[in-house]
């Protein structure tokens, strides 16, 4: 079977469009055929030797693996394996995948346009500090005139632009060294632990956690299960360690006595909300449509902060441009005036 990963969006899509064809009726080796017509020539291999692993009894998120899709989308379909819920779970899982992928697309997209500004403006501002001010300086000397706030500034930090560039490297590296030789020996819950704690992005992983696991969770309550069997099945995929590792963690809780929702309150991985939902679907009877309609907020609330988060910061990023450029032509201009004064 072929290695070679497929982008994340083409991965959601064929996901996508195999939930729909499963609604149709289709059988999922007949909607992987029917696909496959619709594939590059490439793609039509991929998909042939996942038919054929299909027919030689290997499940199809264990095929998706093999494929290299992405763990959570495959996640997605091992759990539809379990409750049964196939194409709509598919279908779930596609369209938050593919809503993520939208989002941070759309971030990248509107910090790629000032970061090359910023760096057009940093070799703008180098090329004054190295050519114009030292022109500008021997004249102020040689008229007796003080230096204007803003030459000041410029060459300031135009000597301070090299170090922040060497900094920002070495502080790359330490990050790379130090993630490889001590975050990724960590155990997967001390790993999740320091990254909830990082400003901003703490909160977007925490909204993740907790809309995988809602969701997952309802569906296989809603297929009947226990929370105690729906927790064995997160405790058996060892492919999203993180999970696997959690749903143990609460096996041994509920084992010992304690209440679900206490569980989940003292979890520091999910929302604080998580646990009032499941006492109140505990009390109602309707545990598993309560942790479905929460996992649909928890996506709602997961886009409008990235939506939030980048209408905040191109701007900010713009007005630190303008106020580079407008302190260059003044760091230009004033000296003029200012030797015109000194005649």
């Amino acid at each position: 079977m072929r290695k070679k990963k497929w982008p994340l969006r083409d991965q959601a899509d064929f996901l996508k469009k195999a939930g729909e064809l499963l609604q149709r009726g289709y059988h999922i080796a007949e909607a992987i055929e029917s696909l496959s017509w619709q594939m590059p020539g490439h793609r039509k291999n991929d998909l042939s030797s996942c038919l054929e692993s299909l027919k030689n009894g290997l499940p199809f998120h264990k095929v998706l693996e093999e494929m290299g899709f992405n763990r959570e989308l495959a996640g997605y379909v091992y759990f539809a394996e379990k409750h049964g819920n196939f194409a709509e779970a598919v279908l779930e899982g596609s369209s938050a995948i593919l809503k993520r992928d939208k989002d941070s697309k759309k971030l990248l997209k509107l910090m790629y346009y000032p970061f090359i500004l910023l760096a057009f403006t940093a070799l703008l501002m180098i090329f004054v500090q190295k050519s114009l001010l030292p022109r500008f300086t021997m004249l102020f000397n040689t008229m007796g005139l003080e230096a204007n706030f803003f030459t000041i500034v410029i060459a300031a930090f135009g000597k301070a632009l090299p170090f922040i560039g060497w900094g920002a490297g070495a502080a790359l590296f330490l990050c790379t060294g130090v993630y490889h030789l001590w975050f990724k020996k960590l155990p997967i819950l001390s790993q999740r632990k320091l990254l909830l704690k990082i400003p901003f992005a703490g909160r977007l992983l925490r909204l993740i956690h907790t809309h995988y696991f809602s969701i997952q969770l309802s569906y296989l309550l809603n297929g009947g299960l226990s929370v105690f069997e729906a927790l064995s099945f997160f405790e058996e995929n060892t492919k999203q360690a993180f999970f696997s590792r959690t749903g143990r963690f609460m096996k041994e809780q509920l084992a010992g006595g304690e209440a679900f929702e206490s569980i989940l309150s003292g979890s520091p991985f999910f929302e604080p909300e998580l646990s009032f939902i499941v006492r109140h679907g505990q009390d109602n009877g309707r545990l598993g449509e309560e942790l479905y309609f929460y996992s649909k907020h928890c996506l709602s609330s997961l886009e409008t902060r990235v939506e939030k988060f980048t209408r905040a910061v191109q701007p900010t990023m713009f007005l630190v441009i303008a106020l580079l450029v407008v302190s260059i032509y003044m760091a230009i201009l004033l000296p003029m005036f200012h030797m015109l004064d000194g005649i």
